[in-house]
């Protein structure tokens, strides 16, 4: 019985550091992010459009830079 208790635990001991080794590769895997610069027209429902737009398609907005002050730039990234 003690030979079976004594396998058990190094079987289990043995899965957790193999689970642990994978978690650890991920995590030192870099993110890859890939960026978009959209100009838009500086009204309300223009924008909104665009953003909803973007937004169901993944991008998430991250900036708002207004470039030459008339046409916004919203800058997006997945």
């Amino acid at each position: 019985m003690a030979w079976g208790v004594t396998g058990l635990s190094l079987g289990l001991l043995g899965a957790v550091l193999l689970m642990e080794q994978s978690f650890s590769a991920k995590a030192q895997e870099p993110k890859v992010f890939q960026y978009k610069i959209v100009e838009v027209l500086p009204d309300t429902t223009n924008m909104q459009t665009k953003l909803n737009e973007f937004g169901a398609a993944g991008w998430e907005l991250v900036a708002v830079s207004m470039g030459n002050m008339t046409e916004p730039r919203l800058i997006f990234k997945k």
